[in-house]
């Protein structure tokens, strides 16, 4: 809500309408909500909406004539997001764009009538979120982030970096579909790499740090951070204790690697973003959403930070 004047400014200052034909032909106002756990103020998550409102403003629709935006974007637990969820369906919004599972679980609670297309979200035919990629079927459709296979790419891809790894610390969130399912996907290719995986809980940050600093006592050992809200919200510690215990570490998203961390391979996040508006766009004009295909991924990006992999 705090960068809601900014996303305004930024649509508005770029549109051209004349204010003699704008009261001359009044426009509908149709409402969107954006629901999203992450935070207003951090930087990646400005750029992706950024992303999203510029598509939709070549599509036609500015805030301020003929669209309102509701944001809700806020981190905190399960319990907050289902009260934010709440909150956005509470408006009376014709289509939402939910960011990731701990945005889309709580507001499948809420409604199932409600259009949503969401971004960031692995899975969603595993998860039970959609029928079907072809044919959703429901309320829901989007643009999934990888399906949980790709967990064992970054475990691949770690040893590559890392040769002399024999152990990996999973970060994960026990409590998720995701998180189990993407440890799931590196037990089945571990042993053919020949690394012992070791689960990390990511409950609270005592949790974290005494499970990490415990993992490191024994040598040749390195470090996963699966996809989801727990991982994100506690990205500094988790960096912070892998540069302060030499543990060499693969992430999910960019942010991981800019702010410390070694390496991070991930979709193209902005991509999704600018795709989702056309989605909105065609919902906003008659599609169903079960009726819309769910997009699986195009573009990936590998990051290293040079000046973590020297020190290390």
């Amino acid at each position: 809500m705090t960068r809601r004047r900014e996303f305004i400014t930024l649509l508005g200052g770029a549109a051209a309408w004349p204010l003699a034909a704008r009261a001359q032909q009044p426009e509908r106002v149709r409402r969107i909500g954006v629901f999203s756990p992450v935070a207003a103020d951090s930087p990646e998550g400005q750029s992706r909406l950024t992303s999203f409102l510029l598509r939709l403003q070549e599509l036609g629709w500015t805030e301020g004539r003929n669209v309102r935006i509701h944001y809700r974007l806020a981190e905190g637990d399960a319990g907050l997001m289902r009260r934010h969820a709440a909150d956005v369906i509470a408006l009376g919004p014709e289509v939402v764009l939910a960011n990731g599972t701990t945005a889309l679980g709580p507001l499948l609670e809420v409604t199932r009538t409600i259009p949503i297309v969401f971004v960031q979200v692995s899975d969603p035919v595993s998860t039970g979120y959609v029928h079907s990629l072809a044919r959703p079927g429901g309320n829901v459709t989007g643009f999934s982030l990888f399906e949980y296979g790709m967990s064992g790419k970054w475990l691949e891809l770690l040893k590559q970096i890392v040769p002399g790894m024999t152990r990996a610390a999973v970060l994960r969130d026990a409590t998720q579909p995701t998180g189990i399912a993407q440890l799931a996907a590196m037990h089945s290719v571990a042993p053919s790499l020949g690394i012992e995986l070791v689960p990390v809980g990511v409950r609270n940050p005592e949790e974290i740090e005494r499970d990490m600093v415990a993992f490191a006592r024994v040598a040749n050992g390195g470090l996963i951070v699966t996809s989801g809200g727990a991982g994100i919200r506690q990205r500094d510690l988790i960096i912070m204790l892998a540069t302060r215990l030499r543990l060499p570490g693969i992430y999910p998203y960019r942010y991981f690697a800019t702010g410390g961390g070694l390496m991070s391979y991930e979709i193209d996040s902005a991509d999704p973003y600018r795709r989702a508006a056309g989605y909105v766009d065609r919902i906003l004009n008659g599609e169903k959403p079960a009726d819309v295909p769910v997009q699986n991924p195009t573009k990936f990006e590998l990051i290293i930070n040079l000046k973590t992999a020297k020190a290390l």
